[in-house]
């Protein structure tokens, strides 16, 4: 816009993964808002995007969802400007978004150099977890933990990650971190390792997968990047899938130079971001960039 103002736009919408409409209505706006952090935006303003079955549905429903996501546009200190709601046979909620930011500070998803360390912000799973609710096997804490993991903003950890000077950034959603990171790869032309060991999973995710209740997004990214995956000795089966799980309102994931990722982490658990650690580095440069998962 102009020699200091940038504007970053996204947007996203789905249809709902958990049962409570307030509930749905925080997933989707702290997931429509990730995009605008990963690139270290600030937000402003939020458009509704609302899909309803008027016929089928009491409004009371829609007044909630639509309550759930106006708390965390307001938690993000961005402003409800609108938006714009269509009959439908499926509910469908999402927002429109729009930061603002300096173009000398755009973070974007190239950048990695050889020697950064890979930090996640949030536990993977919410895919399996998400499908073992559906056929409602999962325990009330199990379904606490993943709410409380996909309603929290990543607010809190772009702010930390402001004070630092990050290579590349972006935010594991649907193609699950195996994929996420390969975009930042593709970007930079390097290689990448991860240390399956120091994953942050939620509670349940293992023991689903092992019991099969994985979503077909899950099948699809494994069969997808399987080409692009080198998997290294003790490596099991259900480490495998847990980084190709599809996240909902997943965490940054954020490539720093090594020298500055212990205290970062640090800065990070202080700020309320408790579950950011280190889970990889990356390795080299590469023509075809590659994933090595390692004990």
């Amino acid at each position: 816009m102009s020699e200091d103002l940038a504007i970053v736009q996204s947007l996203d919408f789905f249809t709902p993964i958990v049962d409570d409409p307030f509930t749905f209505g925080q997933i989707t706006a702290a997931n429509a808002f990730s995009d605008l952090y990963a690139m270290g935006a600030r937000p402003i303003t939020a458009l509704n995007i609302v899909g309803f079955p008027v016929d089928d549905m009491d409004n009371s429903v829609l007044r909630d969802i639509l309550r759930g996501g106006l708390s965390k546009i307001t938690e993000s200190g961005a402003v409800l400007a609108g938006g714009h709601s269509i009959k439908d046979d499926e509910l469908k909620y999402g927002l429109s978004v729009t930061g603002v930011i300096h173009p000398d500070k755009i973070i974007s998803n190239g950048g990695t150099k050889p020697g950064d360390v890979l930090v996640l912000t949030k536990p993977l799973g919410t895919g399996i977890i998400a499908t073992a609710l559906k056929r409602k096997l999962i325990t009330p804490e199990e379904l606490d933990t993943m709410v409380k993991s996909m309603v929290r903003l990543n607010k809190y950890a772009a702010d930390v990650v402001a004070n630092y000077k990050v290579h590349a950034m972006t935010d594991v959603t649907g193609y699950g971190l195996v994929g996420h990171l390969l975009e930042m790869l593709d970007s930079s032309f390097m290689d990448a390792k991860i240390f399956v060991d120091q994953l942050p999973a939620l509670p349940g995710a293992f023991k689903y997968a092992e019991q099969n209740v994985v979503p077909g997004g899950l099948k699809g990214n494994r069969e997808y990047y399987k080409p692009r995956i080198a998997v290294g000795a003790g490596v099991t089966e259900l480490e495998e899938l847990l980084v190709v799980d599809p996240q909902t309102s997943g965490g940054l994931l954020i490539s720093i130079p090594a020298n500055k990722a212990e205290a970062f982490v640090e800065d990070l658990h202080a700020n309320g971001v408790e579950e950011a650690r280190i889970i990889g580095e990356i390795s080299n440069s590469s023509a075809e960039p590659r994933i090595s998962l390692q004990k």
